[in-house]
């Protein structure tokens, strides 16, 4: 143990700090983006508080064609775009668009599943009293589904976490990164087992965390 920690404990720590980073900063930007869009799904859908069909159409089919696509796929596909942006399409900058185009509409739509659960009854209560649909959706919507939310979240953000393993076989970095290079290519199994395990860990921890505050939200 003590010789695997001293070849390969500062490459595990650095990868284990290059996934933390993407998978911070790429839900940070998703949450920003994918709550309103979630929001305005529910809003915009037919017989939502501002009903656009035609708005909700567009959204929902393009929603469902970047849901279509597995990561992977969407990685290599926008490279010219992540170029164009960024600057690069290697490393943690050159993974980061990619991350947050493939997990944003997923949480956008997690977010929607949340909202529609909300008693409808309630929404109708607070509009006959004249409630504002900007208050409505900050005082009955996100107040009655948070706890949905963060169990949507929570799986968002696990499903980030795996896309960031996969971005390693394009050189993001990461624990994905040094499972492939130094576990598979380099046929190095129990660096491979080591960065399994830390995954392992980093959503278990994830997944529980989800679920106490949820439970936490729920009962408030």
């Amino acid at each position: 143990m003590s010789t695997f920690a001293q070849q390969w404990g500062s490459v595990i720590v650095e990868g284990t700090g290059q996934t933390l980073i993407m998978v911070s900063i790429g839900l940070l930007v998703s949450i920003l983006i994918g709550i309103p869009l979630g929001v305005f799904l529910v809003l915009s859908r037919e017989g939502g508080l501002n009903s656009n069909p035609a708005t909700y159409a567009v959204l929902n089919w393009g929603i469902n064609i970047l849901r279509s696509l597995p990561f992977i796929i969407m990685l290599f596909l926008i490279l010219p775009l992540t170029k164009l942006i960024v600057g690069t399409t290697i490393g943690v900058r050159g993974v980061l668009l990619p991350l947050i185009v493939y997990t944003a509409p997923y949480l956008a739509r997690l977010v929607e599943t949340s909202l529609l659960e909300v008693d409808q009854g309630v929404i109708e209560a607070y509009q006959s009293m004249g409630i504002s649909h900007f208050n409505i959706v900050k005082t009955v919507l996100l107040r009655e589904a948070r706890g949905g939310i963060i169990r949507g979240l929570t799986i968002a953000l696990i499903g980030l976490i795996g896309a960031t393993a996969m971005a390693g076989l394009v050189g993001a970095g990461g624990l994905g990164s040094i499972a492939y290079q130094y576990g598979f290519l380099r046929n190095e199994p129990t660096v491979m087992y080591a960065t399994i395990c830390l995954l392992i860990v980093l959503v278990q921890v994830v997944q529980s965390i989800g679920n106490s505050i949820a439970k936490r939200l729920d009962r408030s």
